[in-house]
């Protein structure tokens, strides 16, 4: 039986590297892109393949880079000779005040964000459709909906952007490849640790469970995309915020 394959953008930490415990722990061989924290990637390879015995690939790639992309794609081709699952959580934000956010600091987050997932999934979706199968989550944010905050107004507009290129993907890709995404609320990640607590209190009490979400609740939605379970869902947004009232 082929041994399946699943390249997580992102994938150092946070959602992204409980995507990739979810995977493996499913017996994926998995892909951990990082872009800069090469420390966590690589202690996160190491942790996979000898609590689940599957082979981890660690590259090095900025998803808003065309030429990078081309090059781990090959590398992930030229070790496992194909790809069938592909999540683009790769993302940034810059948060601002709306007087201080810069044209420079909006194209970057674009460029990452949204431009990154389309470069990505262009270049994967080409071996899915050679082998005519193959699931791309997106990782796209309630913020990209309905949860509106002017300091992040650059990260909304590439969220939005995300649900719109996400839609697009799927009538590209159709009917072999099933392209979906999530759109999390407030997660406990390394881009939320240093919100003001009695913000973290305000925004908690908007949510019916009380609570942020932890990013292993994000990946079971993520991996449930990705499996037969879900064989028969195309083109759908799935909200994963506790119950979110703005």
């Amino acid at each position: 039986m082929e041994e399946k394959v699943v390249l997580v953008t992102g994938s150092s930490k946070g959602i992204g590297a409980a995507c990739i415990n979810k995977f493996a722990s499913h017996n994926y061989n998995v892909v951990i892109n990082y872009n800069t924290d090469k420390e966590s990637a690589v202690k996160l390879k190491d942790e996979v393949e000898n609590k689940y015995g599957v082979k981890a690939l660690v590259i090095k790639c900025d998803v808003s880079n065309e030429l990078e992309v081309k090059e781990m794609v090959q590398k992930i081709i030229n070790e496992f000779g194909h790809i069938d699952c592909l999540v683009n959580n790769a993302g940034i934000a810059i948060d601002t005040t709306f007087e201080d956010k810069t044209v420079e600091n909006f194209r970057k987050i674009i460029d990452v964000n949204l431009i990154g997932t389309f470069i990505v999934s262009k270049e994967v979706g080409k071996y899915m459709q050679d082998r005519k199968c193959g699931s791309i989550i997106n990782v796209s944010s309630t913020n990209g909906i309905d949860t509106i905050y002017p300091e992040s107004l650059d990260y909304d507009a590439s969220k939005a952007g995300v649900i719109s290129l996400t839609k697009n993907l799927a009538l590209v890709y159709a009917p072999y490849i099933r392209v979906n995404a999530v759109a999390p609320g407030w997660v406990n990640t390394e881009m939320n640790k240093e919100l003001d607590k009695d913000f973290i209190k305000e925004e908690e009490e908007k949510i019916l469970l009380g609570r942020f979400g932890n990013p292993d609740e994000i990946a079971k939605v993520i991996y449930f995309l990705a499996s037969d379970d879900a064989s028969y869902i195309n083109s759908e947004i799935i909200r994963i915020d506790g119950g979110f009232k703005c």
